[in-house]
């Protein structure tokens, strides 16, 4: 069992200095979610990553469930600094998972409060279902809480989906914007599909996007139908999958010889010039 770190009122009672503050750790997780039989987690996170992974007791996530099966995977590689059952994990707010962590002060005062283990000395993970956390995914909000409360912020290294794709797909890697999800009406999302192509026409800036899976195909169809021919349109699927399959191509050839995708697996969506 970790052994127990006092707070700073019982240090002052004793005498004794306060413990210095802990450190959040954002700590990344496989892209293999849902891949059954999962491979080696030593495949997809590196020896650094994983042996401060399984120092942690202390953990925020975007899904509970998802976290400790992810430290069952670390432990069978990386021995955990205690048992699973002694953890402390708590899960960020449903509301945050896919419109952001909300701006307000509320949510500011909350993230707060989760940090307090690490004013009393504990480090503190913060981890998403896959990926790198408060990237496309929940978090923002305890970052911004961490600095507020002067504790040291540390990004591990590891699988960022964004950047992959971005990486694989051939397209402006010196100036991109991500847009998060695009709206789910057929007008609107038309709408927004030639917006961001005549921001990334006019200021050479790749647009990168996603959408819930089982809505990819219809998302592929609508820029697909939309975008200008000569218009560039990637999709990287699975990626960190043995499936995982990255498309390049003019949108005049997506209409010539549309590929078979792996579209029912999580995907980013990228359009430029």
């Amino acid at each position: 069992m970790t052994p127990a770190v006092p707070d700073a009122d019982t240090a002052a009672r004793d005498g004794a200095s306060p413990p210095a503050p802990g450190t959040l750790y954002l700590v990344p997780t496989p892209l293999d979610l849902g891949c059954e039989p999962q491979p080696d987690i030593r495949q997809a996170l590196p020896a650094g990553t994983l042996a401060v992974a399984a120092s942690l007791t202390h953990w925020i996530t975007e899904n509970a469930k998802s976290t400790r099966a992810f430290l069952r995977r670390v432990h069978a590689v990386q021995p955990l600094a205690a048992a699973l059952q002694q953890h402390s994990v708590i899960e960020l707010p449903r509301a945050w998972h896919k419109h952001g962590d909300p701006q307000q002060a509320d949510a500011d005062t909350q993230a707060r409060g989760w940090l307090t283990p690490a004013l009393q000395g504990r480090d503190i993970g913060l981890v998403s279902e896959a990926g790198m956390p408060a990237i496309a995914d929940p978090g923002a909000a305890v970052v911004r809480a961490a600095h507020t409360l002067g504790l040291r912020v540390v990004p591990l290294p590891g699988p960022v989906s964004l950047m992959l794709a971005l990486a694989a797909s051939g397209l402006d890697g010196q100036h991109f914007a991500f847009v998060g999800y695009l709206p789910q009406g057929a007008a609107e999302r038309i709408a927004r599909l030639r917006e961001l192509e005549t921001t990334a026409h006019r200021m050479g800036q790749t647009q990168l996007f996603i959408e819930t899976p089982y809505r990819n195909a219809a998302l592929l169809d609508a820029a697909v139908r939309a975008l200008q021919p000569h218009t560039r349109l990637a999709v990287a699927c699975g990626l960190g999958l043995p499936g995982q399959a990255v498309h390049s191509a003019r949108v005049a050839d997506w209409r010539r010889q549309p590929p078979t995708l792996p579209l029912a697996l999580p995907a980013v969506f990228l359009l430029g010039r």
